[in-house]
């Protein structure tokens, strides 16, 4: 039942896009009708500037943080802590308050990631920096550390329901960028 409500919780704050409420409070305008249509900070930073990218972007982060360091004060497990962070970013990708039409959830997954513990992000960075280094794409060297985040857990601490909760959260977010990494995929292999 306490996980329940914790998943519930982060489902519902994970529904509180911080650039939609952005765009429409202060900008007065539907983020979803402006350039991309996305509600994340790469979209509010090409509509609205730099600022609205960094508000963005660590809004969506935090909300992230927050619920995984809630779950760590109220001493749920670890797997139930990645869990969490797999139903806020759900919310954030699927909200119900706007129609299921969210995010990608990369910022919110950063952020709970951090907030899990900072030396598996610092592998999961390391993984990051690696992949751009060979694909020069931010979007594919990302993709490549998400998919890559069970094996990093896999290296830190053979937990298996923890490493199942892991490719959970990892498959919602390849999920959510599978148009983006299509098209960078196939428009790179039509210019080579």
């Amino acid at each position: 039942m306490r996980e329940t409500l914790l998943f519930l919780g982060a489902y519902i704050v994970g529904n509180i896009l911080t650039g939609f409420v952005l765009a429409k409070f202060f900008f007065h305008k539907n983020i979803h009708l402006e350039g991309s249509g996305n509600v994340g900070a790469r979209n509010a930073g090409r509509i609205f500037g730099k600022k609205a990218f960094v508000i963005t972007f660590l809004g969506d982060a935090g909300k992230g943080a927050i619920v995984v360091l809630i779950s760590k004060w109220l001493e749920f497990s670890v797997e139930a802590q990645i869990l969490a962070l797999f139903f806020v970013v759900l919310g954030h990708i699927f909200p119900i308050l706007l129609h299921f039409k969210g995010g990608k959830g990369m910022s919110t997954f950063i952020g709970g990631l951090l907030a899990f513990d900072p030396l598996l992000f610092s592998a999961f960075a390391g993984v990051f920096i690696l992949s751009y280094f060979f694909l020069k794409s931010l979007t594919l060297a990302g993709m490549s550390a998400v998919l890559f985040l069970p094996a990093i857990i896999y290296f830190f601490t053979f937990d298996l329901y923890l490493i199942l909760s892991a490719i959970l959260l990892s498959a919602i977010v390849i999920f959510a960028h599978r148009q983006n990494i299509r098209d960078k995929f196939f428009s790179e292999r039509n210019i080579s």
